[in-house]
């Protein structure tokens, strides 16, 4: 099975932390150059100086804000000037929990803005490469709400839906050039949004962390939270020469806790 990414440039959004730092490790180890894209430019740096390299590859990073999607637009200009990306990873931060009844114009458009129209500017800057080279892989990480909404996040739920629906038309448009667009569905995995819904729920709950944590364990059939790593080698395989017929689709990466099939 042919995983290599050797020769191969990847652009990976919010890759400083979490399931995007693991990302950019994983594609790095098989041989991808990784272009990161992320707000902090401190934290930016350090990721770089700490992916697996050889004389093959030449990390390095753009600084964009994704509440912006003028930062991102003018940041990906200036990507595809230096490197034919042919890899594409969109990720970006989820927007704050809440019921939708309770969510104002604002949270809505800003969070259209933020994973869709960002969504739209990267893959309209990177496709042009795509189609030369006959290979383009575009991964959306987003969340397992787009098979069952989940409960308390009202925005979220409604743009990860949304950002489902883009991938699989784009994906019907683009494949005849070689390219494939596949989402990635993670379920509870231990990043700093995770620990972030946790105290939340265990304020809102009367409960203390330990005691939150159990419970979503207790629900998920392979009972445990998985790790970055584990979503991370998903998005390698999906991006790989490997997964050249798979197009189109959502896969939950979530420990079997999706109720639907």
């Amino acid at each position: 099975m042919n995983i290599s990414l050797n020769s191969k440039y990847a652009l990976i959004c919010g890759s400083t932390q979490g399931i995007g730092l693991a990302v950019a490790k994983e594609l790095a180890s098989l041989g991808a150059t990784c272009i990161l894209l992320a707000r902090n430019e401190q934290k930016l740096q350090a990721v770089v100086g700490k992916l697996p390299v050889s004389d093959q590859q030449s990390h390095t990073y753009e600084v964009a804000d994704f509440s912006d999607p003028e930062a991102v637009r003018l940041a990906v200009a200036r990507v595809i000037k230096r490197f034919p990306v042919t890899i594409l990873i969109n990720n970006t931060g989820g927007p704050a929990s809440g019921a939708i009844a309770d969510a104002t114009q604002d949270d809505l458009e800003n969070a259209f803005k933020q994973h869709v129209v960002c969504n739209q500017l990267l893959v309209k800057a990177v496709l042009p490469a795509m189609k030369a080279a006959a290979y383009g892989r575009i991964v959306n990480i987003i969340s397992t709400s787009v098979k069952t909404p989940l409960p308390n996040l009202g925005v979220s739920n409604t743009i990860r839906a949304a950002v489902a629906a883009w991938a699989k038309t784009l994906a019907n448009e683009i494949g005849p050039f070689g390219i494939t667009v596949n989402n990635v569905l993670p379920g509870s995995t231990y990043t700093g949004r995770l620990e972030a819904l946790m105290k939340q729920r265990a304020q809102t709950d009367g409960q203390s962390i330990d005691e939150v944590e159990e419970r979503m364990k207790s629900a998920i059939p392979l009972k445990r939270i998985g790790q970055p790593e584990e979503i991370a080698n998903v998005v390698a395989f999906l991006a790989s020469p490997a997964a050249s017929y798979v197009s189109g689709v959502n896969i939950p990466v979530d420990g079997g806790k999706t109720p639907s099939i």
